[in-house]
């Protein structure tokens, strides 16, 4: 397997055992993990410190939620659209944060927060759920990027056990709120 290649892989196997065991985990752990022998996690990097942070790092990469977002079916009804866009980003949020949790990170690892790059990600994930929206926009009482905004914070905040005092939304829970409200009808 080229060094690449075994890199990744070592990456990959890495992760999980991040989110179970944090920063203790051993390199034993991840050459098991990974079906290599310990030393060959040597011969890719120069130590499990190096490994572990580039795991973390690829933790926090969009691709794999840009790949699933772009899996979501669009001609579901659009309920139905949101609470799948909104079962993917509280799957996100939750793995986010039980690996800060399990690593000890308070916050992303982000160098510089206000990267072009990570404003390009942004941008690009914006856009892409007010595609998502599609059609429906024109029921909805605001912008459909203010709707994403919306979505997206409540999703945040009701996935983050300690800012949802371990009461978590569910998907259909957080849609419901930003759709239809909290009231029993509508007026004063």
């Amino acid at each position: 397997m080229p060094p690449d290649e075994r890199r990744d892989a070592l990456v990959r196997a890495t992760l999980p055992l991040l989110r179970q065991h944090g920063r203790a985990v051993t390199t034993r752990q991840i050459a098991a993990a990974a079906g290599v022998a310990e030393g060959t996690i040597f011969g890719v990097f120069e130590s499990k410190d190096q490994l572990v942070d580039e795991a973390i790092t690829k933790a926090f990469e969009p691709g794999t939620f840009v790949h699933q977002h772009d899996a979501l079916d669009a001609s579901l009804l659009f309920r139905e659209r949101m609470v799948a866009l909104v079962a993917l980003l509280q799957r996100r949020f939750l793995d986010t944060f039980d690996l800060m949790r399990a690593v000890g990170m308070v916050a992303p690892p982000h160098r510089d927060r206000g990267s072009a790059e990570l404003e390009k990600y942004r941008r690009e994930i914006t856009e892409r759920m007010v595609a998502l929206v599609g059609e429906d926009a024109v029921r909805l009482r605001v912008p459909p990027e203010e709707f994403v905004h919306v979505l997206r914070l409540l999703t945040f905040s009701a996935s983050h056990r300690e800012i949802a005092d371990g009461r978590l939304l569910t998907p259909d829970e957080i849609v419901g709120i930003v759709l239809d409200g909290v009231l029993i009808e509508r007026g004063d």
